[in-house]
């Protein structure tokens, strides 16, 4: 189960038009195309997708590119909108209630094992090696944990394990998180990558769905109340990790302006964390049949040049200079332009002379003039994110 519902409304204005995992990431990818990625990498091929916010763009990317899975050897990708199924008047309430509304889906499929993902999250995991651990282990629940520094774990949920790896305490967003035993400046932080027993899923989600004074939440209310009840283990992420550069697993949340324009920017280095050129472990994602990017002209102050960046299909960087930057398809740089340390996403315009530095341009923008930078959202990083809408462009196609 794919959790894909949520807002993401740190991202402000880039999740007005779509939900955070349908926000393009990487150049061509979609954020929840990592997680499914995992799925169909680890053999995890059953797969549910629970959408709720403005999710008509997730859904037709869904449907445009996770559509190979063959059903008649029951693989798939199910679409779950929220379908106000347990009451009439009720859409998904959190977390654990968007698994509870779909315990039909999950008994008729005949499962032994649920994994419960995040769609909004960027990582590669073998998810077949968190199942054998949890199996191998005799576990009700598994919970995948990383180590972050201990001024950073108030955003996370955080555990406590025994010398077994059995979790014996947790505490969600804690204001004081508790350090890890042996590294007194770290925490042991949930990553919100759960496996079940089937059974004993439904089981705690009948439960907590009856607790009136639970908001229903896995992080919040269902995990906290099996520790200690039930035989619940940690599992850490860097025993699953795959392809990790300097032994450093990466998991990056991407869920505010800075870290996604910070996580993009990673991929233009010369040797980035995250390896998309992994061909044993691909990420997956609907291709749009495009023609290769192109540069043109090569006279003295009339160059086209692209330094230390990523292009995607369809570009064409015209007499314009790009440096440290990630252009999504279709994106067009003309005479003159200079962009710089941006995050460009698809069918975006940048026009003759345009000067563009450290800056995030959503999808369809047409940047013909930026001389009022009062429109613009400015985060505390100095990262300016551009809309169509901060321009007056009232964009009126799927983002």
């Amino acid at each position: 189960m794919v959790l894909a519902g949520g807002r993401g409304g740190r991202l402000e204005e880039l999740t007005d038009w779509r939900c955070k995992p349908a926000v393009p990431f990487g150049g061509k990818y979609r954020i929840i195309d990592f997680t499914l990625s995992n799925c169909v990498n680890s053999g995890v091929r059953r797969i549910g997708v629970a959408t709720q916010y403005k999710s008509y763009s997730l859904i037709r990317h869904l449907q445009r590119g996770w559509s190979f899975l063959d059903g008649r050897i029951g693989e798939h990708v199910d679409i779950l909108p929220a379908q106000q199924q347990a009451e009439e008047s009720r859409w998904y309430r959190s977390t654990a209630d968007a698994v509870f509304q779909n315990l039909n889906v999950l008994r008729q499929d005949g499962c032994d094992y649920v994994l419960v993902l995040s769609g909004d999250h960027i990582y590669k995991m073998d998810y077949g090696k968190l199942l054998e651990e949890h199996v191998l282990r005799g576990a009700d629940a598994s919970i995948v944990c990383l180590e972050v520094p201990l001024a950073d774990a108030s955003r996370f949920g955080v555990l406590q394990v025994d010398e077994a790896g059995r979790v014996i305490g947790f505490e969600e967003k804690p204001a004081r998180p508790r350090p890890m035993r042996d590294a007194p400046e770290q925490a042991l932080a949930s990553m919100g990558v759960y496996v079940f027993n089937a059974p004993f899923l439904y089981e705690q989600l009948i439960r907590d769905a009856g607790d009136p004074g639970s908001s229903h939440d896995f992080g919040k209310d269902l995990i906290p109340h099996i520790i200690g009840r039930c035989r619940v283990q940690a599992h850490r992420f860097a025993g699953s990790c795959v392809g990790m550069p300097n032994s450093q697993p990466y998991w990056r949340d991407v869920g505010t302006l800075d870290a996604y324009w910070e996580a993009n920017m990673d991929l233009a280095r010369v040797t980035p964390d995250l390896n998309l050129y992994d061909r044993d472990w691909p990420v997956w994602t609907y291709q749009e049949q495009l023609p290769p990017a192109k540069f043109v002209f090569d006279s003295d102050g009339r160059r086209g040049t692209a330094v230390d960046s990523m292009v995607s299909g369809g570009c064409i960087v015209s007499g314009a200079t790009v440096r440290r930057s990630v252009l999504f398809s279709n994106v067009r740089v003309e005479d003159g332009a200079v962009v710089e340390d941006c995050v460009v996403l698809p069918d975006v315009v940048v026009g003759p002379g345009v000067r563009l530095r450290r800056a995030i341009v959503d999808r369809h923008c047409r940047l013909d003039s930026l001389r009022d930078l009062g429109q613009f959202r400015v985060t505390d990083k100095g990262i300016t994110l551009i809309t169509p809408e901060m321009l007056g462009q009232h964009i009126h196609q799927v983002r």
